[in-house]
């Protein structure tokens, strides 16, 4: 969901990866061998201790990918791959697009595009999590802007924004 995955992005982009898609990429895509069981509060080192509590109350957990699936052959298991022909038979909600401008957030219940989220949102940010509010057409549906005031290490944010999806780095 856009409310749980979004903050963990964005603060992994702006502090984990120093704002290098493309060092993102390879650690979320290119060095998982099947995909992501979840996306743990390790994508937030290198964030001020202040945001990292801000988003998670305090708590830590691991990322954890899906490495112990075992198939019913028993060969190695593949990478998940999402397509438009196999969107429907993998039970997924939610794509999320890594680009060079943002993050882009595809509501899979209703479009094959979304908005994207440009890379300088604060975390902080409470998005919506109805599929719904996700169209490619609309502004990037934000329930309240983060009203604290940034650490002083914090880039500064700019208004969410939704634009023409370009070609992704990586999907």
């Amino acid at each position: 969901m856009p409310s749980h995955h979004l903050p963990l992005l964005l603060a992994a982009y702006q502090y984990k990866f120093r704002r290098d898609v493309e060092a993102m990429s390879r650690h979320l895509i290119d060095d998982v061998t099947v995909g992501w069981e979840e996306l743990g509060t390790d994508l937030l080192d290198d964030a001020p201790p202040a945001l990292v509590a801000a988003l998670t109350g305090g708590e830590h957990w691991p990322s954890r990918t899906l490495d112990h699936l075992i198939t019913p052959d028993g060969s190695p298991p593949a990478r998940m791959s999402l397509t438009d022909v196999t969107v429907d038979t993998q039970d997924m909600q939610w794509g999320y697009v890594l680009h060079e401008e943002g993050i882009e957030v595809i509501s899979l219940l209703h479009e094959y595009i979304g908005p994207v989220v440009d890379w300088a949102v604060d975390p902080r940010t409470a998005f919506n999590d109805h599929p719904a509010a996700w169209s490619s057409l609309d502004p990037v549906p934000v329930l309240r802007a983060s009203r604290s005031a940034p650490p002083p290490s914090t880039p500064a944010a700019s208004p969410a924004r939704a634009g023409t999806p370009r070609p992704a780095t990586r999907r």
